[in-house]
């Protein structure tokens, strides 16, 4: 997972995957994977999960993240004075192209067998930038309600087919096309975390008229340790993996699993 910086940057980020129980029954390496970059001006924290049925996708989903933070940064530290709206949406899908023309070339004509989503979160002054493909999803946390902390999920791309139960891959034809941009200025966003569907059950509720929305319990708890001032604490690395590692969770997905959260500091 990339680093760079941190010191600097008014966001403190964790975060990890870790392979389900289904993996860790065949002996097979987690397809999941995250990464950041921090620079004092902006932050790019992505999440990628890899086709089970592919052979390589571990590895595509670890590509996919590690050109993401390196691209989406690039341009977005360029850019960083830039105001909210359609540039935004314009960055976000120039840093896309860049990101699938490497993974491509990268990957060569086996590109099928590295198939992956992916999820990025730019964090610039002044704004919030979104991408995804694939069925990834980001929770807010901003403002309050009555003393309560509000979480918000951002939309999600939507699906290649309402009959297909297989999501679009980095690597799918015509990939562009499902790619979901999002731009959100709000200056009382002090939390956000990043997932794969492998925590969608845990992280997320539906309510009786189908709307989907976040698990603000879970997401207290995931924020909690976070929130404290300082580095993050080698428990707090440690409780986080008991967490996506836990029966609780593992009993409502047996899929690998990935959580990549940031806290503003000072806002706890």
């Amino acid at each position: 997972m990339a680093e760079r910086g941190e010191r600097e940057s008014p966001w403190r980020i964790h975060g990890m995957s870790v392979e389900g129980y289904r993996h860790r029954r065949q002996n097979l390496p987690c397809q999941d994977a995250c990464a950041y970059t921090v620079s004092p001006s902006v932050a790019v924290l992505a999440v990628a999960d890899g086709a089970g049925s592919r052979p390589r996708s571990d590895e595509g989903s670890r590509l996919a993240v590690e050109l993401a933070a390196e691209h989406f940064g690039r341009r977005a530290a360029a850019a960083a004075g830039s105001h909210p709206g359609e540039a935004v949406h314009e960055l976000l899908a120039d840093a896309f192209h860049d990101v699938s023309k490497v993974f491509l070339d990268t990957t060569g004509a086996d590109a099928a067998d590295f198939a992956t989503t992916l999820t990025v979160v730019v964090l610039a002054p002044g704004w919030l930038g979104h991408l995804t493909v694939g069925d990834g999803f980001v929770v807010l946390r901003a403002g309050t309600e009555d003393g309560e902390r509000q979480f918000h999920l951002l939309p999600q791309a939507a699906a290649a087919s309402e009959y297909s139960n297989e999501t679009v891959f980095l690597t799918s034809p015509d990939a562009a096309r499902w790619v979901r941009t999002d731009c959100v200025s709000d200056e009382g966003i002090d939390g956000l975390l990043l997932s794969t569907d492998g925590l969608v059950q845990a992280a997320l509720n539906r309510s009786a008229s189908g709307v989907q929305g976040p698990n603000a319990s879970f997401a207290e708890a995931v924020f909690r340790s976070l929130d404290a001032p300082g580095p993050v604490s080698d428990s707090a690395h440690e409780g986080l993996a008991a967490l996506l590692r836990s029966d609780r969770l593992t009993a409502l997905n047996a899929d690998d699993k990935t959580l990549l959260r940031a806290v503003r500091k000072g806002r706890a």
